[in-house]
């Protein structure tokens, strides 16, 4: 997995955090509904970690006629930015989340609905006329984009879809193209939501676990840097931001030994079905490790297990998203939170 050669990358690394030496995460969130009249959400069960997300929905159709939509999730836009490498799980598929779904309990089969896109405008028949991967980080992209003819590269070039990428492979500084679009995928099927019944629809994925090298609201014994922004985002109390300072006396050089993981899960498109809130929603967020520090907005959030946090409303309406930041210790050490 990506996250795991990330992870070992940025604990490498122990300087105040910068520009480039941060992965950026990509936010993701939960399923749409074309039509949203006559179908409501009874519950919905999200669970959040750095290894997965899970969701759990119970729809009921509260009308006496059968209710057919189209049911889509989608997938996080992805810059094909050669120097802006986001955080992808699976970093060689089409389906790069590892993106799964059932329906009452059967494994269902969704279609893939893929563009590109330059500068706003659909190319995705110029990338299939020369049989490019539409996905731009794969190993296939790049391959193919290396066999294109000298115009068409050309073209491509002066047009925004491609940029060359000098890099040094082992043999000395090598120029190339790398793929310069932008990439849109959604997962959708068609359901049935028979008159009066409830339907269990079940998804998960792998989320894309942003992060950086270091702390980047603490250095130079004082909270800078990014501070202000984290501190509205991620809702940092009292007792995570004293654990922060603690962790920075206890390190000779001043610096906290932890390094940042951020998730963003995409809450406030799912407000769209009949009533327009969520009847039971439960909100299940892991740290992973008990010696992690983890951050974020919610109210009445209890700490049910070593590293495990919970909430809980009736009749929820999702009106702010869901923003995760995760302080793990680089050297194995620290104190958790």
């Amino acid at each position: 997995m990506l996250r795991t050669v990330l992870t070992a990358a940025l604990a490498l690394l122990a300087a105040p955090a910068f520009a480039n030496d941060s992965v950026a995460e990509l936010g993701t969130g939960g399923l749409i509904l074309s039509r949203s009249d006559a179908v409501a959400m009874e519950s919905e069960d999200l669970f959040i970690s750095p290894e997965k997300v899970t969701v759990d929905y119970v729809f009921r159709n509260n009308t006496d006629k059968d209710v057919s939509a189209i049911v889509a999730f989608p997938m996080p836009d992805i810059e094909g930015d050669p120097n802006e490498m986001p955080a992808i799980p699976e970093a060689q598929s089409d389906n790069f989340l590892g993106f799964e779904v059932t329906i009452d309990g059967v494994d269902a089969k969704p279609q893939l609905e893929q563009k590109a896109f330059a500068l706003g405008i659909d190319i995705t028949a110029d990338l299939k006329a020369q049989n490019v991967p539409l996905y731009p980080f794969g190993d296939a992209a790049k391959a193919a984009l290396a066999k294109l003819p000298k115009a068409v590269a050309e073209d491509w070039e002066n047009r925004g879809i491609i940029i060359e990428d000098t890099a040094d492979d082992g043999s000395g500084m090598q120029t190339t193209y790398a793929p310069f679009w932008q990439l849109r995928s959604t997962y959708w099927w068609r359901s049935t939501f028979p008159a009066n019944k409830a339907v269990h629809v079940s998804h998960r994925y792998k989320p894309s676990v942003g992060g950086t090298s270091s702390v980047s609201f603490y250095y130079e014994g004082k909270f800078q840097g990014q501070y202000g922004t984290y501190k509205t985002r991620y809702c940092m109390d009292d007792a995570f931001e004293n654990a922060v300072r603690k962790a920075a006396k206890e390190n000779p050089d001043g610096y906290p030994k932890y390094f940042e993981s951020r998730i963003a899960y995409i809450l406030t498109t799912g407000g769209n079905w009949a009533s327009g809130s969520i009847g039971n929603f439960k909100l299940t967020i892991d740290k992973g490790n008990a010696k992690n520090l983890v951050s974020f907005c919610g109210d009445n959030v209890r700490k049910v297990g070593p590293t495990t946090f919970e909430l809980t409303a009736k009749d929820f309406y999702p009106e702010h998203d869901i923003d995760i930041l995760l302080l793990e210790p680089s050297d194995n050490g620290g104190n958790g939170g």
